[in-house]
């Protein structure tokens, strides 16, 4: 255990802020630290859109789900997967050569890229003592959220991160064993159902502690329910949409 690793394993989703605003200053920082991530090939493929206008805010919180901390953080910072960049340098030295910045290989590195970024930038907060939450409800209305930050073709929002000083103590979500999660060498399925069974039992006792006895569903049984729900399925089209084939 150093420093780093212990900040890593301290994480919680915050969705209570101070009304203390951030510095662009910092803000750069943050995101600086997440350009360092690692990126397929230095193709850098992500933006970010920092928010701190009041009224924008208050819009992408209702288009989110009306998520009330989306409009108090200082700072909201939605995540782009983003291949505009690599379309205009294909046109720019290749003029009339065809190029394939719209197809799967290319979103997934887009995607993957954004993320990591994210990751990173979350962490370079979290050490400054702020706060953060990643909000995939942008993607519930996702052609006006892009339609609002006036997003090109070849762009997606991957999701948002709330920003900002804590104003509340949540405690830690425990997580999956370690051993459900790693394998040696070779993927062991037989593993699959123990491990999960002991993170029933761990999660029904850390929501019956948490919510006082009102909840108590295992982790296997919330999970069903999740996946057994359409969610977002208007996300493939509007992908189309926006001039990624995904061929």
């Amino acid at each position: 255990m150093n420093d780093t690793i212990a900040l890593l394993k301290k994480h919680r989703s915050i969705r209570k802020f101070k009304d203390k605003p951030l510095g662009k200053s910092m803000v750069e920082q943050i995101i600086s630290a997440g350009q360092a991530a690692s990126t397929s090939s230095n193709v850098q493929a992500f933006s970010v859109v920092a928010i701190t206008d009041t009224e924008r805010k208050g819009i992408l919180s209702e288009l989110a789900g009306n998520q009330a901390y989306i409009r108090e953080c200082p700072v909201f910072l939605v995540w782009c997967a983003d291949l505009h960049r690599l379309k205009y340098s294909a046109e720019r030295h290749r003029p009339g050569q065809d190029s394939y910045e719209d197809v799967t290989e290319n979103f997934i590195i887009a995607t993957v890229d954004t993320a990591l970024a994210a990751q990173n930038a979350a962490v370079a907060a979290e050490s400054l003592g702020l706060g953060i939450v990643y909000i995939g409800g942008i993607r519930n209305r996702i052609a006006e959220v892009a339609e609002l930050l006036e997003l090109p073709d070849l762009v997606y929002p991957v999701f948002g991160m709330c920003l900002g000083y804590p104003d509340q103590e949540p405690g830690l979500r425990p997580r999956l064993p370690v051993s459900a999660v790693l394998h040696w060498d070779e993927y062991d399925t037989d593993k699959t159902e123990a491990q999960v069974e002991i993170y029933d039992k761990t999660m029904t006792e850390y929501l019956r502690e948490r919510t006082g006895g009102q909840k108590d569903t295992p982790w296997s049984e919330l999970m069903a329910e999740k996946l057994t729900q359409p969610a977002r399925l208007h996300m493939r089209e509007f992908l189309q949409k926006r001039g990624f084939e995904l061929k």
